[in-house]
């Protein structure tokens, strides 16, 4: 295994623990509004912390940027981590049992290791750049799906970019109206992992974060799967709007969407 992708390994179990620990007494945990319909709680900072250490133990003078604590620079500015330490945290909140913990680890600027674990199911998705992505110790593939009315897409609404709704719902209709079904489950990196399982064939969604898509995104690419902005291109790590599934699946909905982007989501 990648020395890099052990700690990143250990350090999202240890999160993983300190969420499912709190799960069990969800009438104790602390909820502030970070903004609108933006929420962190107690658990986030807590899992952040245990995260920081698995990492600073092994690497300290690393960048990690993580969710709830910002960049916290190291001496070494080529190698990055970027934390999600409780993605789905309003899933988690109402006791919802579908959120994950999302740990990627860039080195000059390049994903080399990704990790998203769903502690509710002890599933760990996992993948090195050029050795392939896992689900605990199995090989994933993205599904052979390649009819758009076979597909099962998944998506997450812009509810903190509400300013977007209107063509948000103008690329959901559309969706809907060429798919089999559609999934909003809460958890954009568990989307990614999905995708990247063939058990969605594919993930578009708006106004995401670089911690919310930096682990999944190679872990798609590394299942076999493409990765794109909404205009076909490699911006969204940036814009933050992305479309991921199979190479085929992912193509048909670039094409189906250009014509109905705004031009705020051109970009």
């Amino acid at each position: 295994m990648h020395p890099m992708q052990t700690i990143a390994v250990r350090a999202a179990r240890a999160a993983g623990q300190t969420i499912m620990r709190a799960y069990t007494e969800l009438d104790r945990v602390e909820i502030s509004a970070k903004g609108i319909n933006d929420y962190v709680t107690n658990v986030d900072k807590e899992a952040e912390a245990a995260i920081t250490y698995q990492i600073r133990k092994s690497y300290p003078d690393h960048t990690i940027v993580a969710e709830e604590g910002g960049e916290n620079k190291g001496d070494n500015k080529d190698y990055m981590w970027i934390v999600d330490p409780l993605d789905g945290t309003n899933n988690f909140v109402r006791g919802i049992p579908h959120f994950s913990v999302s740990i990627a680890v860039q080195y000059k600027g390049k994903t080399e290791v990704a990790v998203v674990y769903d502690p509710v199911r002890d599933e760990l998705f996992t993948a090195v750049r050029g050795k392939g992505a896992k689900l605990n110790d199995f090989r994933l593939r993205v599904s052979k799906t390649n009819d758009l009315n076979e597909t099962i897409i998944a998506t997450g609404f812009p509810f903190k970019a509400k300013q977007h709704s209107e063509t948000y719902m103008k690329l959901f209709a559309e969706t809907f109206s060429m798919c089999a079904d559609l999934r909003r489950a809460g958890s954009a990196a568990l989307d990614l992992a999905y995708v990247a399982a063939g058990r969605m064939d594919a993930f578009f969604e708006i106004g995401l974060k670089p911690w919310d898509i930096a682990a999944g995104d190679l872990i798609v690419r590394e299942a076999g799967g493409t990765v794109t902005d909404f205009t076909g291109n490699h911006g969204y790590m940036s814009s933050g709007n992305i479309i991921a599934g199979t190479p085929k699946v992912t193509g048909l909905l670039v094409k189906s969407f250009r014509p109905l982007l705004s031009e705020a989501l051109k970009r």
